[in-house]
């Protein structure tokens, strides 16, 4: 009887470990340049409000580590709800978010008529 007890304690405990969520981690952790901008007004993604986003390689993510308004006034002629930006940025993918560790606004290029 303890042995089937103790078997079945086993066994709970694997089922337990095995139906958390797993993280789904992309480690970059490279400096690169991507496109910035507000994930909803601009990149089209689901959610409330105005939330910092990159695309990468065509897929955007929403940003952890900084915020939209950490880099002017979102809602400026040449804020992240008016326009698509580069940024130099460095992090990592968790959870289908980019988690950045380094996120450099870079100016706007001149365009030549």
């Amino acid at each position: 009887m303890k042995r089937s007890i103790y078997f079945l304690m086993i066994c709970c405990g694997v089922s337990l470990v095995n139906a958390q969520p797993k993280t789904k981690i992309t480690n970059s952790n490279k400096m690169q340049i991507a496109e910035a901008s507000c994930g909803q007004c601009q990149f089209k993604m689901a959610g409330k409000g105005c939330d910092l986003a990159v695309r990468i390689n065509g897929k955007s993510y929403f940003v952890d580590g900084t915020k939209i308004d950490d880099h002017g006034d979102a809602h400026a002629k040449d804020g992240f709800c008016e326009k698509i930006r580069k940024a130099e940025i460095k992090g990592s993918i968790i959870n289908n978010r980019f988690v950045t560790t380094y996120f450099k606004l870079l100016p706007e290029t001149v365009k030549n008529n």
